[in-house]
């Protein structure tokens, strides 16, 4: 039965130099605390994104390590003026570049408190209470992507390393062929590309199959290169599909992918990291169809599911074949084994210290309720048909592709003026440092079918159509000023 432990404040008996006192611990929370709620309140009147140049960020942190400690309002004042501000503000209604995300601020407490009670969620011994809240927050994962009663997974630091854990078990399936060969689209992430060469992939044998013309994996294709290729002599290993690819938010034939690994019996991954989360509203799992079918997915949380960093997850439709894998006893942990339904997390991945990141998801989740994280994700998705609808009808801004999520790719082309595929990424490019440097917005690029395209990907549940419509006009402001220039 846990109990509270009384409140002792007496400076003398605090023995050790890294302590604090009660006083000067809630003086310093209470600081940091108006720090966040000020930043968060009036990131829409700040630019989202300021840069700094190394030089002049080395002269002045590139330093020896004080050998006494200094004012610690100092070192926030220093942190608040000359770390912060020089970076991407994410959580920016106008943060359109990358996947940028505005987090829950009962997710950011729920981070404050897990660090100050400093969770280890390992074992069932070392957290019971943590590794149940785990156990809850991926059973609705489950419940949501429609995966079987079977399936389970474990939350990671994002869906880099839940590619590698479970690119691992997919080998292991497959019984560590010494061909082995990785099936994906040219348009997958390059995190997937490195966990196949983590788990020793070579780079000739990763296949990167061309896409359609909506962005999606040719399937004949694909279904031909695995053909040749077994009868070369490799051993398909596993097929990964996209569920939204970062560059333009496609999403890969999951149905076909599905019937294909099942008839030829290869491991279906699909990479969700960034339009996984999409699944809890109806058209998310409409666009999402077949994904329940995939031996293993990966999700970012920290991305559609308005966490801050970090928090990934990894779901295997088989939970035993992930403990198979990564379950391994140890004799310093022989006091950890309590038996059926008490699993110890680190069974199922990489990491035996593993901070609970479970609880922000749990957290944000009980203070709002599901349906305020449908609306906003359908928010989202809503804002980003009606910036295709605006660019569509836009006399000199050029859609490059199709809104399938929440991305939407477009560029500077003025109709009737006749412009070379030179000139034309020449003036978007011009368009894109202006948006940088000048702009409170900040949008990335991409390349879409060899072209420069300029990218904005809309996940941030206080992003308005204002946020939206603004920034559009901003690159045909920035445009034809280039173009009158030029």
């Amino acid at each position: 039965m846990a109990s509270t432990t009384p409140i002792v404040d007496k400076k003398s008996e605090i023995t050790s130099r890294l302590s604090m006192s009660r006083e000067e611990m809630l003086n310093l929370t209470n600081r940091v605390s108006e720090i966040l709620v000020d930043q968060n309140l009036n990131l829409s009147s700040q630019d989202a994104w300021d840069g700094e140049f190394s030089d002049g960020l080395a002269k002045i942190f590139m330093t020896d390590p004080p050998e006494d400690g200094r004012n610690i309002d100092e070192v926030l004042e220093q942190a608040t003026r000359k770390i912060f501000p020089y970076s991407l503000k994410l959580a920016h209604p106008k943060s359109f570049g990358f996947v940028s995300v505005s987090p829950t601020w009962p997710s950011v407490i729920a981070d404050f408190l897990v660090s100050g009670m400093n969770s280890n969620v390992c074992t069932w011994l070392v957290a019971s209470g943590p590794s149940q809240i785990e156990l809850t927050v991926i059973e609705w994962i489950r419940q949501w992507l429609g995966y079987p009663d079977t399936a389970g997974g474990l939350l990671t630091s994002g869906s880099s390393v839940a590619s590698v854990e479970a690119f691992v078990v997919a080998r292991e399936a497959a019984d560590n062929p010494m061909r082995a060969t990785v099936y994906m689209s040219d348009q997958t992430h390059q995190s997937i590309i490195r966990a196949a060469r983590v788990i020793g992939i070579p780079a000739d044998n990763i296949k990167k199959i061309p896409s359609d013309d909506s962005f999606s994996i040719n399937v004949n294709q694909l279904a031909e290169t695995v053909v040749e290729d077994v009868n070369k002599g490799y051993q398909p290993v596993l097929i990964v599909a996209n569920a939204g690819t970062t560059s333009t938010g496609a999403i890969d034939s999951l149905v076909w992918i599905a019937d294909f690994c099942e008839s030829q019996n290869i491991w279906f991954h699909v990479d969700a990291a960034y339009g996984g989360f999409a699944c809890i509203t109806q058209r998310g799992k409409k666009l999402l169809k077949g994904i329940e079918r995939a031996d293993s997915i990966t999700l970012d949380a920290h991305k559609w599911l308005y966490q801050p960093y970090e928090v990934g997850c990894l779901m295997v439709k088989n939970l035993q074949q992930l403990e198979n894998v990564y379950s391994m006893r140890s004799d310093v942990l022989q006091d950890t084994v309590w038996g059926k339904d008490h699993p110890n997390i680190a069974n199922r991945g990489i990491q035996l210290s593993r901070t609970f990141r479970a609880f922000k998801i749990w957290m944000s989740v009980q203070s709002f309720g599901m349906q305020a994280f449908r609306d906003s994700v359908e928010h989202c998705l809503v804002l980003a048909d009606k910036a295709q609808h605006y660019i569509q009808n836009s006399s000199s801004l050029q859609l490059l592709s199709p809104s399938m999520l929440s991305i939407v790719c477009f560029r500077y082309n003025p109709k009737n003026a006749n412009l070379s595929e030179t000139a034309i990424e020449k003036f978007n490019r011009k368009i894109l440092v202006r948006v940088f440097w000048e702009d409170d917005a900040f949008m990335s690029s991409t390349m879409v079918n060899g072209a420069f395209a300029l990218r904005i990907c809309i996940i941030n549940h206080t992003t308005t159509w204002n946020d939206v419509k603004e920034t559009l006009d901003a690159v045909e402001t920035f445009g034809t000023e280039a173009l009158e220039s030029n």
